[in-house]
């Protein structure tokens, strides 16, 4: 597992990731297409919990935004997840205010809860989550939270990275993050949840 509570899946592609952009980025459009295969499930799921049913349009208004500034972004792959998730996250607060609706936590599906990780207690949660109580639960977090554990375990993003995205301290991303796995194992009846804040919501059974 990389540090910050990283899942072990987004580290293993950010080599890969930050490949594909390069190449993207000159102008090849297989490379894009990998690019789009690595983010849209993470990008996807955090949209997912932030605009619910509206998160395949959201998306695609953010995609056509990271197309057309590809150009210029400047890092690596964790770099590049960071920064659509800052595009998409922007997209979505624009369709909120459309809405004039607040951003919550509306809905998290089983493809969210796939990510591979450390048998740890947070992988106690999910494993004991089915699609329908995960969606209860993860809709009962206060919205920081849930956008928090979002970004961390959906997104991959490290603290920093997080706390980037949403304008905030890492410490208090961190400590939102923590809190929201905290609830929802409390909830669960699973002891032994740390202060070591977010690792990784696990495999789903």
């Amino acid at each position: 597992m990389g540090q910050g509570g990283e899942p072990r899946r987004a580290q293993a592609y950010d080599g890969e990731l930050g490949a594909a952009v390069a190449r993207a980025q000159d102008g090849d459009e297989s490379a894009f297409a990998v690019v789009y295969r690595i983010v849209q499930p993470g990008l996807l799921g955090y949209l997912r919990g932030i605009v619910g049913d509206d998160a395949e349009d959201v998306a695609s208004d953010a995609w056509l935004e990271i197309a057309r500034d590809l150009g210029r972004f400047k890092g690596d792959g964790a770099g590049f997840r960071g920064w659509t998730a800052t595009i998409a996250r922007h997209r979505a607060l624009d369709h909120l205010r459309r809405l004039r609706v607040r951003p919550r936590a509306s809905a998290l599906e089983q493809d969210v809860l796939d990510l591979p990780g450390p048998h740890d207690t947070h992988d106690q949660v999910v494993e004991s989550l089915s699609t329908e109580r995960a969606l209860d639960l993860v809709r009962g977090l206060p919205p920081d939270q849930a956008e928090a554990v979002l970004l961390r375990v959906v997104v991959g993003l490290d603290g920093p990275a997080a706390a980037r995205v949403l304008g905030k301290r890492p410490g208090a991303v961190r400590t939102a993050a923590h809190r929201g796995l905290k609830r929802l194992a409390r909830q669960l009846g699973v002891e032994g949840v740390t202060d070591d804040g977010p690792r990784t919501l696990g495999e789903s059974k």
